[in-house]
């Protein structure tokens, strides 16, 4: 790791970056949140408690949803999420009131006064069940308990091509909630400035939709509200909507008080409140016919919480893959994200692709067995190649389609030919090995989620140095480094010049959020056309003086060359020159995604504007008397068009996987009638160092001619095939599989005797 470099990595080791629970100012009250503790489902009637509490030492302010001056509830695509409760409680985790106090410890004393007065109804834990409910509905408003439905349709009647068929399968397959487990807990600190402008300040992923649900409850314009993005400790798409409405809590209570205010969760409150990844119950029906998978039908349930959040994105990602990196000519799929009164689910890394690529990865290796064929010879044989056409009826030809070059290089470096024939199926007593893979295609960016576009501004200074901001947001995977590093590359000059500027949403067009492994791939094309941009303006201005005409000038070690080397100035030296001819050297950029295109009746499209290709191989051992699974080692080959920062692309395979895995074996948030039992991390467990083994990567590069820099991304294909590669990895090792995540030791050991 010797050349792995960061911007921020100097501030953050030594302690001297500022998070926002570092932050104080004088004057300053705390706001604490007020939950429920008897009640899941119901009607409010009111609330007992209000005035004891407002009579508390200390307090300052009670605060419910009739103290909003603007809309209690928002939402990123339905506006139905109550950031202070209106009419029901739908969850454990809605937020009856704020109590406002000079210290923390009294507005945590009155906080316990308080509770609703409510007429229950039958809380919904199930969303199967909650799907056929007509009656007893989450959202009275909506009509139904269904939040959304995807369908892909493409080829024949299905019924038709399953008669085709020479074998069919039929699974079932589960997934859980989990937990993203960041080792920072939301906080926010808001103060209203002289100009009336609110200034608030939290660690998110997206300050621009943060600012989207401040001004809503606020009830004023955006303009009037000024996001400041604080360094982020951990998100993995969890910094999103929970801490949008943290802040926006935080700058009501800012507003009716009068005086800055800070909220800052315990991780009780953060496990309780932030969403989580969707549970799905899924169904696969898949039909060969020779060595091809001819016909799938396919079934998905999401159990979405008592909001809507993003599910209909993160469905839609999972129908749009719902065959994984494979050609089937006839698919029927239906897809549903469905209202329950559990905690809410929404964005985590990954992104709708984990869960079916759980079942995929383990459904595709039971064909091969079926056909007794090497299941690596059946993925070869069903994979996308260059110029196929998707389930989607997207042709892969606009950019290098890797599957299986990613793969090749995967099978070697692993050496899982020789391995695999070391599998001991649950034959031995003790511990038994097995190494099992899994492959994957993933549509890049928003793709037809969204619309999906970014910029930059580059602004240099007379004496050299450079002012960098973009619409990326930092989460703590080194977005900010990659696009110095980018920056640095497309101009020819050294990095140290650049100074990335702190974000905020004043300064900047709003870029998107930093999600769906976007942020290098649109954040950094938006900087290499800013670039573009910036080289017409200084070259207009010098070419001159370097005796050249304009297109003639060129950028390359921290200098600006005319049509020869002779004629060069240094890059100070440019910077002054443009001075001196009242020429600025500041450029706007900004990358739109290529167009894409979907029928939401069909399912027939181009998803996305192109694609990565990623395959990963774990190596297990299980102990046959305990079912305790030991991670040995991890290969991962990724495609991910071109490498900005070696180093920390390497980090996030090694973290993607860790998540994953943990995902798979370990994590299990216990909910008990819409209840987190494990609400705190000594209880809630997640993958220790000790956990893990030894990680070998490799990086193909084939440059994306769709991305101004030909990079992709790896952060959510770093992780969404870690948890089938180790089911695959402990079927090979047990002889059992598991259909359902996490895999549960002692359900296995009993599966082994």
């Amino acid at each position: 790791m010797s050349n792995a470099w960061r911007n921020d990595g100097v501030a953050k080791v030594t302690g001297k970056a500022k998070f926002t629970d570092d932050l104080f100012v004088e004057n300053m009250l705390h706001a604490v949140p007020v939950y429920s503790q008897k009640y899941i489902h119901g009607k409010i009637l009111g609330y007992t408690g209000l005035e004891e509490a407002a009579a508390c030492p200390g307090v300052v302010r009670v605060i419910t949803s009739k103290d909003v001056p603007g809309a209690a509830r928002f939402g990123q695509i339905h506006k139905d999420y109550a950031m202070l409760t209106v009419d029901k409680i739908r969850c454990e985790s809605d937020v009856l009131a704020l109590v406002v106090a000079e210290s923390r410890p009294e507005a945590l004393t009155a906080a316990t006064l308080i509770e609703a007065v409510v007429e229950e109804h039958p809380p919904l834990f199930d969303p199967i069940a909650a799907m056929e409910e007509t009656e007893n509905l989450i959202h009275p408003s909506k009509g139904s308990n269904i939040i959304n439905q995807h369908k892909i349709r493409r080829g024949k009647d299905i019924n038709e091509a399953f008669s085709e068929c020479d074998h069919i399968l039929e699974r079932d397959y589960t997934t859980a909630a989990v937990e993203h487990a960041y080792m920072e807990v939301e906080s926010s600190l808001c103060q209203e400035r002289p100009d009336g402008v609110m200034e608030v300040y939290g660690g998110m992923q997206h300050p621009f939709s943060t600012r989207r649900f401040v001004a809503a409850l606020l009830g004023r314009p955006l303009a009037d509200v000024e996001i400041v993005g604080t360094p982020v400790g951990g998100g993995f798409g969890g910094k999103d909507d929970t801490i949008a409405i943290v802040c926006a809590r935080t700058a009501l209570a800012c507003h009716l008080c009068g005086r800055p205010v800070k909220m800052v969760y315990d991780r009780e409150w953060s496990m309780k409140e932030s969403y989580k990844r969707h549970p799905y119950n899924m169904y696969y029906k898949i039909g060969l016919k020779g060595n091809k998978i001819h016909a799938v039908d396919a079934r998905f349930v999401a159990d979405g919480g008592a909001y809507t959040s993003v599910t209909p994105w993160v469905t839609w990602r999972s129908t749009v893959q719902c065959c994984g990196p494979y050609q089937v000519d006839n698919v029927h799929c239906d897809t549903f994200g469905v209202h329950t009164n559990n905690v809410f689910t929404g964005a985590y890394r990954g992104f709708g692709a984990v869960q079916v690529n759980y079942a995929i990865e383990q459904w595709i290796e039971e064909c091969a067995q079926v056909l007794e064929m090497d299941p690596v010879e059946f993925r070869r044989a069903n994979m996308v190649t260059q110029g196929c056409e998707t389930i989607t009826s997207q042709k892969l030809d606009n950019h290098v389609v890797s599957m299986e070059e990613v793969m090749d290089k995967a099978l070697k470096l692993s050496d899982y030919s020789r391995k695999s024939r070391a599998n001991d199926r649950g034959q031995k007593d003790g511990k038994n090995y097995g190494i099992g893979m899994a492959i994957s295609y993933r549509g890049c960016s928003l793709g037809a989620e969204g619309m999906d576009f970014c910029s930059a501004i580059i602004n240099c200074q007379f004496d050299g140095s450079v002012l960098l901001e973009t619409g990326v947001h930092e989460n703590g995977q080194g977005a900010e480094a990659a696009m110095v590093l980018i920056l640095a590359k497309e101009l020819g000059i050294n990095k140290e010049r650049i100074r990335y500027c702190r974000p905020s949403t004043s300064h900047i067009p709003d870029g998107g959020t930093t999600v769906a492994s976007r942020g290098t791939l649109m954040g950094g094309g938006a900087v290499a056309n800013g670039v573009k941009n910036l080289k017409k303006i200084i070259a207009q201005s010098l070419h001159n003086k370097l005796e050249c005409q304009v297109d003639e000038v060129r950028f390359k070690d921290d200098k600006v060359y005319g049509k020869t080397d002779e004629a060069v100035l240094t890059w100070e030296e440019a910077m002054h020159q443009l001075f001196l001819n009242c020429d600025y050297p500041y450029a706007f950029g900004s990358f739109q995604a290529p167009k894409v295109s979907w029928d939401e009746e069909t399912g027939k499209g181009n998803a996305y504007f192109t694609w990565g290709y990623s395959c990963q191989i774990a190596e297990v051992e299980v102990d046959k008397a305990t079912g305790k699974i030991q991670l040995l080692d991890v290969y991962a080959v990724h495609d991910i068009g071109k490498a900005i920062n070696p180093e920390y692309l390497q980090g996030q395979i090694y973290g993607g996987f860790t998540q994953g895995y943990g995902m798979a074996v370990m994590e299990d948030l216990n909910i008990v009638d819409g209840r987190l039992k494990h609400d705190n991390l000594n209880r809630y467990r997640i993958p220790r160092a000790t956990d893990v083994g030894e990680f070998h990567t490799e990086i193909v590069e084939n440059h994306d001619p769709n991305s101004p820099t030909g990079a992709k991304g790896v952060g959510e294909p770093a992780l969404e095939i870690a948890a089938a590669a180790t089911a695959n990895a402990v079927y090979a090792a047990t002889g059992c599989r598991c259909n359902a995540y996490p895999i549960k030791a002692k359900e296995l050991a009993g599966e082994m005797k």
